[in-house]
């Protein structure tokens, strides 16, 4: 009976294992599986988010998936919304104070994040809490008891509070609550084990040291790779426009994952689309002796990454969407239609509307590219310009400062994937 549930527990480890940067510790998480089998009583599994931002991307889903797989085995699945420590603003690789967010904002985010992980996560096996529950009742006594268990010392040792300290950056003293706070949610939520990237290592070790604290079990820390984004430097972040989102239409997310560096196939097999690892082998032993073409690999991993959150008739439809427009010079079979209205008065002051006589019924191209959708700020359009990003009924424009006669339909085309019909509303100078 010991030899079965030792053998049972060593498997639970061998999967969880797979994909993991760092366990602390390997023999502690043995122990918690195999006192689980012998009980019956299902591991505390936490996964802390906060809501910063309103989209979740597959930098995101790295770890996501992992908490999936404790799931998988049976154990307890807790996905926390840091609704209160989102006003804080988490520090972690942050070079300057990170601007607190609104309990407006962060209840809006909150709401999204609710939604999307059940596209990974199994929501009649989820466990969801806010840490406002318990954080937003606490009085100015019990947050100073809660600081006297860790000394300044031991927090400047964080590799980002250690650099800004040398070079004389301000650190507020709220940001050094942040860890207390996040380690705090695993004793009030008793947790076995804390999932989190790279990033997050000091955190969840602050956490092991609370529940010591606490006289509770300290949690294992399993410790999951950050995955870098599109251009294949920079860990995956919205702010940095380099991510994949996976509320984005499938044949965005298919298109965008043919774009990433051919260094990054084998990494997004394995932690994005959560191959099995006889097919990540493969494509890693075609990559290595020439038998498998990157852009053949990169088409595997995007249709099982679109399959994963749309199905495969999305997927099968993307591939040859995909290939329509970049191997027949093609157009995607379904393009929106953008209808040019007013140009609202905060554009106006950001563009050049030179109104030369004959002229009133023409939009200036950057203003046109950000309000159909093709960038997220005029500045951005104009950059995409004068890389040669834009075109318009299949002519690159060059000039930022272009106006588009609205006299017929227009195709407009802003870097690979982006296309919009173009047709005119009524007169769009009239709040100018």
């Amino acid at each position: 009976m010991m030899n079965d549930l030792k053998a049972r527990a060593l498997e639970q480890l061998r999967v969880l294992r797979r994909g993991a940067a760092e366990i602390v510790s390997e023999e502690e998480l043995l122990g918690k599986l195999e006192r689980s089998l012998r009980t019956g009583v299902p591991l505390r599994v936490k996964l802390g988010a906060d809501p910063s931002a309103p989209d979740l991307h597959l930098g995101h889903t790295v770890v996501l998936r992992k908490l999936r797989q404790f799931q998988d085995l049976g154990h307890q699945v807790i996905f926390l919304i840091g609704d209160f420590t989102g006003m804080i603003g988490d520090p972690t690789g942050r070079s300057e104070t990170r601007k607190p967010l609104t309990p407006e904002e962060v209840q809006a985010n909150a709401e999204t994040y609710k939604k999307q992980i059940f596209k990974i996560l199994d929501a009649g096996r989820t466990e969801i809490c806010f840490n406002s529950e318990w954080l937003g009742r606490m009085d100015f006594a019990q947050v100073i008891r809660l600081t006297a268990q860790y000394t300044v010392a031991r927090l400047l040792e964080r590799d980002d509070f250690q650099k800004r300290y040398k070079e004389g950056r301000p650190i507020g003293v709220h940001e050094f609550l942040y860890p207390l706070a996040q380690g705090y949610d695993s004793v009030v939520l008793k947790a076995d084990v804390e999932l989190g990237g790279t990033d997050q290592k000091f955190n969840l070790l602050v956490a092991r040291e609370l529940q010591r604290g606490e006289g509770q079990e300290p949690q294992v820390a399993l410790i999951t790779p950050l995955l870098e984004g599109t251009d294949g430097v920079q860990k995956m972040s919205k702010s940095l426009g380099n991510y994949i989102g996976i509320d984005e239409p499938a044949k965005e997310i298919y298109g965008k994952t043919m774009s990433i560096p051919d260094s990054l196939i084998v990494k997004y097999a394995e932690l994005a689309a959560g191959m099995l690892v006889e097919a990540v082998e493969a494509i890693h032993r075609g990559l290595g002796d020439g038998s498998l073409h990157p852009r053949a690999a990169k088409a595997e991993v995007a249709k099982k990454l679109v399959t994963l959150y749309y199905g495969e008739q999305a997927a099968e439809e993307a591939a040859v969407e995909f290939d329509r427009i970049f191997k027949e010079k093609g157009l995607p079979d379904d393009i929106e239609v953008f209808v040019v209205t007013d140009i609202p008065a905060t554009d106006v002051r950001e563009i050049r509307m030179e109104q030369e006589e004959g002229t009133r019924d023409t939009v200036p191209i950057p203003w046109l590219i950000k309000a159909s959708g093709g960038t997220k700020s005029i500045s951005e359009a104009k950059r995409l310009i004068r890389q040669g990003g834009v075109s318009l009924d299949g002519e690159v424009v060059r000039d930022e400062y272009f106006q588009v006669h609205m006299d017929r339909e227009h195709l407009l085309r802003v870097g690979k994937r982006f296309f919009r019909r173009i047709k005119r509303g009524f007169n769009p100078r009239k709040n100018t």
